[in-house]
């Protein structure tokens, strides 16, 4: 009797599950980006070629715009039938959130999709981005007042970075501070550059005291430069894009370390030139910063290779 009963009990649960089974099939299990124009949907099973390839399917647009909805030029079907690849007329912006929303043969919608970047690859390419591809000496042409003036020796170039880069993630995380729970909350988001400027000041200050008492030969070295980084353009420019784009306490700290790592970067190869440049046979009327500018327009020429790039 028990034996039975298991039976029955066994048959209408599958009788109850059977359907919902046979819809899982339809709906999408890995959605992601591929190439810069596609979006790539991938089934658990096989689904009809014929209903896939209807572009009325689909209807993408950007989670934040969800007014202006994206054209598919191309819909491609793999042979197995379980992969689905958009193509869009326009590049997408990968960095956003993309919804797809996908409907049955009678025009309802069957479910809604997110598509967007694992957390992970989108940290790591504001990274990136930060440390060349918008590098912010040589892409967007900042901090060049103390960039020509402390590549004139490695041992100084690589101390400034290092300083520059300390300088760059504390008075960062200090202003998403100071941004997230005084300028919105009371709203005083007219008073950033100021703040921002000020806390600049503060970290720059207590960089030169420990400087002053731990290596004084790099202290002197630096000069007026070191003072000059409270005002820089890099070092007010990253708390300023933290506001713009409401990163999180992790995206800015990914955002400054790749600023200042760029900064290094630049720093170390400019003066890695420089000393070879005191050794080279060049006219009189280059010698200096003409030529230093000559060589500084040549390495921003080779970082607009850098550009498009996407890893993640």
């Amino acid at each position: 009797m028990m034996h039975r009963l298991l039976t029955y009990w066994a048959a209408a649960l599958m009788f109850i599950l059977a359907p919902a089974c046979l819809q899982a099939a339809d709906f999408v299990s890995e959605q992601r980006f591929g190439g810069e124009n596609e979006i790539i949907l991938t089934y658990p099973a096989a689904i009809d070629k014929a209903t896939a390839q209807n572009p009325a399917r689909y209807t993408v647009f950007e989670e934040s715009d969800p007014d202006i909805r994206l054209e598919i030029r191309k819909i491609d079907v793999s042979e197995d039938g379980r992969t689905v690849s958009l193509i869009f007329s326009e590049s997408l912006n990968s960095a956003k959130t993309h919804v797809v929303s996908v409907r049955g043969d009678d025009g309802r919608e069957i479910e809604s999709i997110q598509v967007k970047k694992s957390y992970l690859g989108y940290l790591l390419s504001i990274l990136i981005s930060a440390l060349l591809v918008n590098n912010f000496v040589f892409t967007k042409y900042l901090g060049l007042c103390v960039f020509f003036g402390t590549s004139k020796r490695k041992t100084t170039a690589k101390g400034m970075g290092v300083v520059f880069t300390i300088v760059m993630v504390v008075s960062a995380l200090m202003s998403w501070f100071f941004y997230q729970f005084i300028l919105i909350p009371y709203d005083l988001n007219f008073l950033q550059i100021v703040v921002f400027i000020g806390l600049v000041s503060l970290t720059v200050q207590a960089v030169d005291t420990i400087l002053r008492k731990v290596n004084p030969i790099l202290f002197n070295s630096f000069g007026v430069y070191l003072v000059l980084v409270i005002a820089n353009c890099v070092i007010i420019a990253v708390p300023l894009i933290m506001a713009s784009n409401n990163y999180s306490i992790v995206e800015t700290f990914m955002l400054s370390l790749g600023a200042g790592g760029g900064f290094l970067l630049a720093l170390y190869l400019m003066s890695s030139v420089r000393e070879r440049l005191d050794l080279a046979n060049i006219p009189p009327t280059f010698k200096g910063l003409p030529i230093a500018f000559i060589v500084a327009g040549q390495f921003a020429m080779a970082f607009l290779g850098f550009s498009g790039l996407q890893l993640f």
